[in-house]
Parts: C-alpha cells; sequence; structure tokens
C-alpha cells in the first residue's frame, strides 16, 4: 500500500492544501499553512450497511422552557439568556489579559456556593496559580474542584462517573488535545476534535459546558470556523486594557436573545458587574463642549447611553486623517459625505477624529445622526444644546429614517434627566406626544443644521503649498 500523502491544514479556516504555501487561498491568512499527519485509514463510506432507524416526531410537541442556574451575577446572567442551560456549551473568548478567566472563576465559585458540582479545568495555569488567583478575589473558601490537565480522555474520564459536575470550566480550548490525532495541541485538527469530544459528554451528562478560546491577532476565535457553529453559545469580551470596562457580547445565543451585552469594571477584587451602564459612560460627561453628543443606542434589549466625541480640525496633509475608534469607518465616510454634498460642508480637507467614550463598540445604525450631529457641532465650534440625546440614520439623500424602540430610547433618557431629544420623525404623531421629554423631529440633516445654530463657519484646510 502507497505511503499515505502529507496534509497541510490552515489554522485560520481549516482549508487543506497538497503541499505548503505562504498564503491560504481560502481564506487570506499568511503563514497559517501547518502540515498534519495523515489518518492511518481513508475514511469509509456507508456501503450498503442498514443503519439504525431515527423516529421522527412532530413540531407540536410539549415543549417547555430549559430550566437555568442562575449564577447570581445579574450581567453575566442578562449575556446568557437569564443563567445557564443544562447541557449547553459556551465559548467564551477575548484578548489577553482581558479578564475571562476571572470572570469564570467568579461564576464558577458563585454557582459552587449554592451547593452545585463545579470542576474547573486549566490547560494554561497550575492547580497553585488558580489558588493564587481565587485568594486574591477573595474565593478561596468557594467549594471548587481544581485540576491542571490537557488530555480530553483524561477529563472526560474523570468526570464521567456516577456524579458529573453540573458546571464544567474548561481554560482554554486551544490547549486541550485529543491522544488520536498526531498534531500538536492548537491545530484546527485538535481544536475541532477537542471540542466535540467535550459537548459530547457534556450532552450526554447533562453538563454546562464553558470553553474559554483564544483569539487571533485581527480579533477573531483562532482555530476552525466550525468551533463556533458546534456550541451553543458564544460571547466575546470587548473592551480596552486602557479602561477599566469590559463588555460582554452574546454573538450567538440558542437559548436567548443575541446581540446582548453585559458592562463589567475590572477592579483589584475582580470584575465587578455595573447596574447602570448608561450612568457609568456619561459620568465623565462634561457640558457645554462643541463636538459632543449623546447617543441614546439600543444593546440587545437594554438601551444604553453613551457619548460621542468627534473633532475636526484643519489638515497640513496631502491626504486627511480619519481615525475612528469605537464605531465603523465606512460609516463614518459614508455620513462626512452625504454632509458634503447634501448640507454643503467642507470636511474633505480637515483632519476628522471620532470616538465612542467608554470604550463600548457601536454598531447600529441608529447612531448615524449622533455622529452627524457631533461632527457639526466640532466644525461650527457650537455645543449642542444642555440635556439634548440624539438617534436616527442618515439615507444617502440626506433624510433621517426611524429606527425600532424609540419609546425605550426617550425613557432611558429621561430617567437620566435628559430634557429633550433630536428624533427622526414618528409614524404616529399622537404616540409622540406622549413622550417623556420633548423631541424635535429631525426629518433632513438640514434640519440638524438649523438646530445646532446654522450653516458652521468657513475653516479651509491650511494652505499645503
Amino acid at each position: 500500500m502507497a505511503a499515505a500523502a502529507p496534509r497541510f491544514a490552515c489554522q485560520q479556516c481549516g482549508a487543506t492544501h497538497p503541499r505548503w504555501v505562504g498564503r491560504c487561498d481560502a481564506c487570506g491568512a499568511w503563514n497559517s499553512i501547518v502540515e498534519e499527519a495523515p489518518r492511518e485509514t481513508p475514511p469509509k463510506g456507508l456501503g450498503g450497511g442498514a443503519g439504525r432507524r431515527i423516529e421522527l416526531v412532530s413540531l407540536a410537541g410539549a415543549g417547555r422552557e430549559p430550566p437555568r442556574a442562575a449564577t447570581g451575577i445579574a450581567e453575566l446572567d442578562r449575556v446568557f439568556g437569564g443563567g445557564l442551560v443544562r447541557g449547553s456549551a459556551v465559548l467564551v473568548s477575548g484578548d489577553p489579559g482581558i479578564g475571562k478567566s476571572t470572570l469564570l472563576l467568579q461564576a464558577a465559585t458563585a454557582l459552587a456556593a449554592k451547593g452545585l458540582s463545579c470542576a474547573y479545568v486549566s490547560g494554561e495555569e497550575a492547580v497553585e496559580q488558580l489558588r493564587l488567583r481565587a485568594r486574591r478575589l477573595g474565593l478561596a473558601e468557594a467549594p471548587l474542584k481544581l485540576a491542571a490537565a490537557t488530555s480530553v480522555r483524561d477529563i472526560v474520564t474523570s468526570l464521567d462517573n456516577e456524579r458529573p459536575p453540573a458546571l464544567l470550566v474548561v481554560d482554554s480550548i486551544q490547549t486541550m488535545f485529543v491522544d488520536t490525532l498526531e498534531s500538536a495541541p492548537g491545530t484546527v485538527a485538535q481544536v475541532r476534535a477537542s471540542a466535540q469530544e467535550l459537548i459530547r459528554f457534556a450532552k450526554r451528562r447533562g453538563v454546562v459546558l464553558l470553553l474559554v478560546g483564544h483569539v487571533t491577532k485581527e480579533g477573531q476565535i483562532a482555530g476552525p470556523r466550525v468551533l463556533e457553529h458546534m456550541v451553543d453559545t458564544v460571547a466575546h469580551f470587548e473592551g480596552e486594557r486602557g479602561h477599566q470596562f469590559r463588555i460582554l457580547r452574546a454573538v450567538k445565543n440558542r437559548f436567548g436573545a443575541s446581540d446582548e451585552i453585559g458592562v463589567f469594571e475590572m477592579t483589584d477584587a475582580g470584575l465587578i458587574e455595573v447596574a447602570n451602564p448608561s450612568a457609568l459612560f456619561l459620568g465623565q460627561r462634561e457640558g457645554d463642549v462643541s463636538g459632543a453628543a449623546v447617543f441614546a443606542g439600543i444593546e440587545g434589549s437594554r438601551p444604553v447611553l453613551v457619548e460621542i466625541q468627534a473633532l475636526v480640525a484643519p489638515s497640513s496633509l496631502a491626504t486627511p486623517r480619519r481615525a475612528v475608534v469605537g464605531w465603523d469607518g465606512g460609516r463614518l465616510a459614508m455620513v462626512m459625505a452625504v454632509l458634503d454634498a447634501r448640507c454643503g460642508l467642507a470636511l474633505a480637507g480637515n483632519d476628522v477624529y471620532l470616538n465612542v467614550a467608554g470604550g463600548l463598540r457601536i454598531v447600529e445604525p441608529a447612531a448615524d445622526l449622533a455622529v452627524a450631529a457631533a461632527l457639526v457641532s466640532s466644525l461650527a465650534e457650537t455645543p449642542l444644546p444642555a440635556k439634548t440625546v440624539v438617534f436616527g440614520e442618515v439615507g444617502l439623500s440626506g433624510e433621517v429614517r426611524q429606527v425600532s424602540r424609540a419609546d425605550a430610547r426617550l425613557k432611558e433618557a429621561a430617567k437620566l434627566g435628559f430634557a429633550r431629544a433630536l428624533a427622526p420623525p414618528s409614524r404616529a404623531a399622537g404616540k409622540r406626544r406622549q413622550a417623556p421629554l420633548a423631541v424635535r423631529e429631525i426629518a433632513r440633516l438640514g434640519d440638524l443644521l438649523a438646530e445646532i445654530g446654522g450653516a458652521p463657519r468657513d475653516r479651509p484646510a491650511r494652505d499645503r503649498a
């Protein structure tokens, strides 16, 4: 029999190649091709053997809401849809040092303190390191079982007994390996096989499985993309190391709403939940400053108020700079183009800096009007009216379109003491009259310029000669 040909697999997307190449043709990643050991025997087809008959049931069954185990950390339970579901697999990813292991250790000790059997298996830290972290966080007395292991076979054999744990934390999935494969831990084959075995064990025994996942330098979860499809919930940590705030966002959730967020603050005592993120993001806001607008947004099911800051300054460069933090750079270019074409503002020759205060990343288009208001305010050097929130989607023709859940945005703004809102026109005028604060309807961007104080003064770019 001929020897099996070598197999080269991309560590980013899992695509296979007949030989080593510097760049993957499937995903475009550089230096991600690694040789993996070939299979001993090729996979066999179904052949003519008869399989086991499966039972098909009707859609209208006696379904019920799955029972959940609440950790007691309200922000974490909110992200998971009210608590952890028995037999579910959760993948938590984020940048190094952002707080993944700390948060899961706090959740595991909280459930262990309630009487549930919980196990924490680390492939990156020794047991003494975990104990040292628990003492630093004041959690050393919790009845949590610890282990340091990387073999999936050993982990499953040790826990697959008469009383398996109710919760299993594996930190991290990229350090686990299956001994039937010869490739190194962290490769596509090992991550896929290790996750499959652990998820199969969790589903079979009704164990809540929490997996910690590494990320690449682009911010994507390391390993094959199929890993995100295998688990029930994918939660991603967001935030900058320079900020003390951490945002846990549910990217995927089969047992709850996706795109739900939980806000935490990193302290010496671990991650502390933030019950009112709006007040936190606006806590250091200064009034009567040009280039600042308060945006009333929706993150998951929660209304959140955040300050958007813009700075428009004359540029001495042939190509003016565009720096964006916390928002989409392409969306900023679109809003600037609409302001130039429809409102006659001269933004092309200026440097433009845009920042979302607090480290939150905004993805919804309802922030278009708030960004436009901040840009116009900075260019005109005129502050927005005091106690005013802004939201609305901007179209290419300069019109301002309606957004979802406008009432919830207005109620959150009124609760925090805001008196006015710049918002798109309402479908039902009578309904808008019952708003908890005064609403100035902005139908086009020209109305926004008139509200701020007329057309901005000319601020031409510096002479580049």
